[in-house]
């Protein structure tokens, strides 16, 4: 079963750089299609905000369907959506390839993880869950940075190329050793959707979308950010996003350490450090050496807050563990909408330089929003003994 799970972490790996493959190839498609940088950013905008509005209803609807082909079906929609565009010289016809696969996104996170949980025993559940999460991981660490070094040596459809040819090669691994898995007993749709009653459920979401929103409102644009503030050549900007990914293991590793000890304490202190990181970048953003360190030191503090949000998120509804997943990925891209929109508004209105304050901005909200999330558990809400066992098995397994 091991190595079927990786099989799951090679689909997450090929659907998760193709959402965020874009963040290193922005400036080659602006001038490949003439548009502004704000523009081109509407490619990983739109792909994230199909996700959010569309996440938990297209779970809902293949709840019922055979698990292997729901997931085959996915593949090969993310591999044909890629493969088209990297043959389109239409911006339109591009922003349109790359929504259609976001519809499905969800839909492959959700059965990947319930397939992990639920095929080892349960004391074995965190640790396969991990091997498929793991797929997300080394997208962030090694698909970004290859797919934009793809775009350095050839050009912008490379990219495209690459991530449909890692969607196929999941496609035929799944085809050939996955067994059939249909659906025994399926909960209600009204017993997955009672957990959108719970008050602490909410208060978490807006927490976490404005923690991502402000993580990718600077994120998002990182390559532009490092050529026209920095002054680093395209080769520079590929070796510093692989920098920044590889860091972020370190990084999302003590966030999981921190987290068992003082959920609370380690959110507050990640939006604090953050702020604190991204003014640096300002302040220094414009020295070549220090932009280095400070890119290391980014990503060290920015990987952890997926986990931290992810840890909020789950452990206000630990009865409904799936559909609460579904939720916080398009909570997520919800935010990463959020964030690159109002990122794009800033580099239209003030300049690159400036998107740092916009982070920072998106930061305070998310400190108040914990510190009165806090003070309401504090006077009597708490946790259940259940989401805390959940969170606490989970972050002991890493």
């Amino acid at each position: 079963m091991k190595g079927k799970l990786y099989l799951l972490g090679l689909g997450v790996f090929g659907i998760t750089t193709t959402e965020f493959s874009v963040i290193g190839i922005l400036p080659q498609i602006a001038a490949a299609f003439g548009i502004g940088t704000d523009r081109a950013g509407w490619l990983l905008s739109a792909f994230a905000l199909v996700i959010a509005l569309f996440g938990p209803l297209m779970v809902l609807v293949f709840s019922g369907m055979n698990r292997k082909y729901a997931m085959l079906m996915v593949l090969g929609v993310f591999g044909l959506s890629t493969f088209l565009s990297a043959c389109t010289d239409n911006f339109y016809v591009l922003l349109v390839l790359r929504m259609l696969p976001a519809f499905l996104h969800p839909v492959f996170w959700s059965i990947a993880l319930t397939i992990a949980i639920r095929s080892v025993p349960e004391g074995e559940a965190p640790r396969a869950a991990g091997i498929v999460f793991g797929g997300f991981t080394i997208a962030s660490v090694l698909g970004v940075p290859l797919t934009a070094y793809m775009a350095t040596l050839f050009n912008w459809k490379a990219t495209f190329l690459l991530c449909g040819g890692v969607n196929v090669l999941s496609l035929l691994g799944l085809w050939m050793l996955m067994p059939s898995m249909p659906v025994g007993e399926r909960k209600g749709y009204g017993a997955q959707l009672a957990v959108l009653k719970s008050g602490r459920m909410w208060r978490q979401f807006v927490l976490a979308c404005l923690m991502i929103a402000a993580m990718y409102a600077t994120y998002g644009y990182f390559s532009v950010y490092l050529k026209e503030v920095t002054g680093m050549d395209a080769v520079w900007i590929s070796v510093m996003l692989l920098l920044f990914g590889v860091v972020g293991i370190g990084g999302n590793w003590l966030a999981g350490r921190l987290l068992s000890r003082s959920m609370e304490g380690t959110t507050r202190g990640f939006i604090v450090l953050l702020a604190v990181v991204l003014g640096l970048v300002y302040f220094l953003g414009t020295s070549f050496y220090m932009m280095v360190g400070l890119v290391l030191l980014w990503g060290f503090v920015h990987t952890g807050g997926f986990l931290i949000s992810n840890m909020n998120v789950i452990s206000s509804a630990p009865e409904a563990p799936e559909f609460i997943s579904s939720v916080f990925t398009s909570c997520g891209n919800l935010a990463v909408t959020v964030g690159t929109t109002v990122g794009g508004m800033v580099i239209v209105r003030v300049g690159v330089r400036e998107l740092v304050w916009a982070s920072v901005g998106l930061l305070m909200g998310a400190f108040l929003v914990g510190v009165l999330g806090g003070r309401r558990r504090s006077s009597g809400a708490g946790w259940s003994k259940n989401g805390r066992k959940v969170i606490e098995v989970a972050l002991k397994e890493g």
